[in-house]
C-alpha cells in the first residue's frame, strides 16, 4: 500500500528526493565548511575539490528532482496532453535516486566511483526527460511554447551534467567550465524563468480579485536571449562585458515583477512566496551587472560570488520552496493556503540568501556568513521536510487518486 501510494504520481517521488537532497547536500557542505573554516571537524580529502562537488550537487543533483516533479505534473496540463505514465517515470526516478545515493560515498572512494555514480544518475535523467517529452509530442495542442522551451532546457541540463562527467574522466578544465556555465545560464535560469512566466500570472489570477493574467512574450524572449549572450560572454572569458546582458535583463525582470503586481501579492502569503522569489531575479541580475560594470571600469571584481548566490539561493531556491509548497498542498487535496509555519520557514529561508550574499560583500564579507547561511538552509529545509514529506506517502486528503 505504501509503495503504491508513494509511486502513484511523479511529483510524490521527485519532490521527496529533492526535499531530502535539500538537507543532505547542504549538510555535507556545512560539514566541509565547518572543517575548513572553523576547524570543528577533521578535514576530508574528497575525491574532487569540495567546491566542485558542491556545485554539481546543487545545480545538477538538487534542482532537477523538483524540475521533473513539477514539469511531469504541469507540462501535460499546459498542452492538454496525457499524464506521464508510472511505467515511464518510475525507472528514471529510481536511477536518479540511486545515482545520488552513490554520489556521497563516492566522494570518499575516488573519481572512478564518482563518475560511476554520475553515469547512473545521467541514465535516470535521460529516461525521465523522455517520459516528460512523450505527452507533449503526442498532444494536439498548438500552444506548446512553454512546454518545449522547458523540456529543451532539461536536455541542455543533461548535456551540462555530461560535461561534468567528462571532467571527472579526463580532468579537462574546459569541461568543468562548460558544466558550470551551462548549468546556470542554459539550464536552470531558462527553466525557472519560463515556469515563472507561465505560472505566476495564473496563480495570481486565482488568488487576487480583478486580476488580469498577463504573459507578454517579448520580455520573455529578450530575457532568454540575454541568458544566451551572458553564457557566450562567459565561455569567451569576457566577464567585464557581462553587464551588456545582465543590466537590461535586470530591468526586464523588475518590469515583470511590477506587471504581475508584486505589492498586491503580499496580502496572500502562498502567492507572496512566489512573487518574493521572483523579485530575487531582478536583484541577482542587478548584482551581476554591477559586478561586471565595476570590472569593466576598474578592472576588478568586488562582489565575488554574491550575484551567483542571489540567483541560486534567492531566486531558484525560494521559488522551489514556494512552488513545491503550493503543488504539494494542491495535489494532496489540501487547502491552498500557507499556514504560519510555511510562511515563517519561507521568510527564514530569505535570511540564508542574505547571509550568503553578505559573506562576499567588500569590507563586510566574512567566512562565518557561509556557515550561517548553510545552517539556516539546513534548518529551514529540515523543518519543511518534517512537515511535508509524510504527505508524499499518504493518500490524498480528498480521497481522489494521484
Amino acid at each position: 500500500m505504501f509503495w503504491k501510494i508513494f509511486t502513484s504520481a511523479p511529483h510524490r517521488l521527485y519532490f521527496f528526493a529533492g526535499a531530502a537532497q535539500g538537507v543532505l547536500a547542504v549538510a555535507w557542505w556545512l560539514y566541509d565548511l565547518a572543517a575548513r573554516y572553523a576547524g570543528l571537524f577533521p578535514e576530508v580529502d574528497w575525491a574532487v575539490p569540495s567546491v566542485w562537488a558542491h556545485a554539481f550537487l546543487m545545480m545538477y543533483g538538487f534542482f532537477p528532482f523538483f524540475i521533473f516533479g513539477f514539469l511531469m505534473t504541469a507540462a501535460p496540463n499546459w498542452v492538454n496532453g496525457e499524464k506521464v505514465k508510472r511505467a515511464h517515470y518510475l525507472p528514471g526516478f529510481l536511477l536518479m535516486a540511486a545515482g545520488m545515493l552513490l554520489f556521497y560515498p563516492a566522494l570518499l572512494a575516488g573519481r572512478g566511483m564518482l563518475a560511476a555514480a554520475v553515469i547512473v544518475y545521467l541514465a535516470g535523467w535521460l529516461i525521465s526527460a523522455g517520459a516528460l517529452l512523450s505527452p507533449i509530442i503526442g498532444s494536439a495542442s498548438r500552444d506548446k511554447g512553454h512546454a518545449y522551451t522547458v523540456v529543451g532546457n532539461v536536455f541542455i541540463g543533461w548535456l551540462g551534467a555530461l560535461a561534468y562527467l567528462l571532467w571527472l574522466l579526463t580532468g579537462g578544465g574546459g569541461w568543468l567550465r562548460g558544466a558550470l556555465v551551462a548549468g546556470i545560464w542554459l539550464f536552470l535560469l531558462p527553466i525557472f524563468l519560463s515556469v515563472s512566466h507561465r505560472m505566476i500570472p495564473f496563480f495570481s489570477s486565482t488568488a487576487l480579485p480583478n486580476y488580469e493574467p498577463r504573459r507578454p512574450y517579448p520580455p520573455l524572449f529578450a530575457l532568454l536571449g540575454g541568458m544566451l549572450l551572458h553564457a557566450a560572454l562567459e565561455f569567451a572569458g569576457r566577464a567585464h562585458y557581462l553587464w551588456l546582458a545582465d543590466l537590461p535583463m535586470a530591468g526586464l525582470a523588475f518590469y515583470l515583477s511590477w506587471l504581475w503586481q508584486f505589492r498586491r501579492s503580499l496580502g496572500v502569503p502562498l502567492l507572496a512566496m512566489l512573487h518574493i522569489g521572483f523579485a530575487w531575479l531582478g536583484l541577482a541580475l542587478g548584482l551581476y551587472g554591477a559586478q561586471s560594470l565595476i570590472a569593466f571600469a576598474a578592472g576588478r571584481a568586488v562582489l565575488a560570488l554574491a550575484p551567483l548566490h542571489a540567483l541560486t539561493i534567492g531566486y531558484f531556491s525560494s521559488m522551489v520552496l514556494a512552488m513545491v509548497t503550493r503543488v504539494t498542498l494542491g495535489h494532496s487535496g489540501r487547502l491552498l493556503r500557507a499556514d504560519k509555519t510555511a510562511w515563517f520557514l519561507f521568510l527564514g529561508f530569505q535570511f540564508a540568501a542574505i547571509a550568503r550574499i553578505l559573506g562576499d560583500l567588500p569590507y563586510l564579507g566574512a567566512r562565518h556568513f557561509y556557515i550561517v547561511a548553510a545552517l539556516v538552509w539546513v534548518a529551514c529545509f529540515a523543518l519543511w521536510d518534517f512537515k511535508h514529506l509524510p504527505i508524499y506517502w499518504r493518500p490524498r486528503a480528498d480521497g481522489k487518486p494521484g
